[in-house]
């Protein structure tokens, strides 16, 4: 069997430097895939001219990695990637080159180097906002009581590899319903405040709305618009882990202690977000701007209604799989097969 060749092009430049950018997924593109995000960062990197980090090989990709991004269908102001540079580049160039060679409805936000910040965020939670239809706050705080109450709360999803079962009780950290009387636009909608850990597999809103669906019979008259407010590290002393986190004042936020609620009103501003090495029970909330952070967080007016959604993720099954009931990528696996 002969050997496999090896790429004889001398080898990309390494990266000198990092930055971690956080974005916003807003409009139309809550609609869009991870993969759709991904294909548009990259296009948008080439045309800003970026310095970009490439692998070596026969198939050279560039040095972009992602945190878990959204679901497909929901909103963000706190979505985060970090990319590799052959050379030396401002972080707030960066961001302003970058932002304006993505598509509209993918908005950076802020950049920062890896380096003055130490570490990339610590992901462990995120906060969401769940907006439901036709819901009235007193009912939706009574399924939220009865979904807190509840020990264990399991939740079937379908896969491509089949049904899996999961309990949402155990990644939801707290969840509130904000009780203002005057909600602006979304006045005769319920409003629910939540916050998730990060597990394996992860438990998303819609997974946590079913399960309020099957212990409250709790229904919205149409499809949730989901919005993640923000990510960062679990921690308990938001205010010792924001004085001694290092790193650049990248955004204001909440702190969100286990078992509490996340404030209804307006944000409290706290010191800058915990990085790496700050307390293990922090939330670092990204849904503010730095220079306003006594403002309540309102969704941009292009972040919903502009396509319909379909309730449920409709055709999920179908396409799973293909009609026949191959997995997509069947051919592919079995190709790879051969070849082992």
């Amino acid at each position: 069997m002969a050997s496999r060749k090896l790429p004889t092009s001398p080898p990309p430049p390494p990266a000198v430097q990092r930055l971690v950018i956080r974005y916003a997924k807003r409009g139309r593109m809550r609609f869009a895939s991870h993969r759709d995000i991904a294909r548009a960062v990259e296009r948008g990197v080439r045309r800003a001219g970026l310095p970009v980090a490439f692998s070596a090989g026969f198939s050279p990709h560039p040095k972009i990695s992602y945190s878990g991004g959204a679901p497909t269908g929901a909103a963000s102001e706190a979505e985060f990637l970090e990319i590799a540079f052959t050379e030396r580049v401002d972080p707030g160039d960066v961001r302003a080159r970058l932002d304006a060679s993505l598509p509209e409805g993918i908005d950076v936000i802020e950049a920062a180097d890896l380096a003055v910040a130490s570490a990339a965020p610590q992901l462990d939670a995120s906060v969401w906002q769940v907006v439901l239809p036709g819901v009235q706050p007193q009912d939706a705080a009574i399924a939220a009581a009865a979904f807190l109450a509840s020990e264990h709360a399991e939740v079937e999803r379908r896969t491509s590899s089949g049904v899996r079962r999961l309990d949402t009780r155990a990644g939801v950290v707290s969840l509130d319903v904000d009780q203002r009387p005057d909600a602006g636009e979304y006045t005769g909608c319920a409003i629910i405040r939540m916050v998730v850990r990060h597990l394996t597999p992860a438990v998303r809103p819609d997974d946590i709305l079913v399960a309020l669906r099957q212990l409250s019979a709790l229904e919205p008259s149409s499809p949730a618009q989901v919005t993640r407010l923000a990510q960062g590290p679990l921690g308990g002393d938001a205010a010792a882990a924001g004085a001694s986190a290092p790193g650049p004042d990248m955004m204001a936020g909440v702190a969100v202690q286990s078992g509490s609620s996340v404030p209804a009103g307006p944000a409290a501003a706290v010191p800058r977000p915990g990085w790496r090495g700050t307390g293990p029970r922090q939330v670092m909330a990204t849904c503010l701007d730095a220079g306003d952070a006594t403002s309540a967080y309102t969704a941009p007016e292009s972040a919903y209604g502009q396509l319909p959604r379909g309730a449920e993720r409709p055709g999920e099954a179908a396409c799973a799989r293909e009609p026949d009931g191959r997995h997509p990528n069947a051919r592919q696996r079995a190709r790879e097969q051969r070849v082992s």
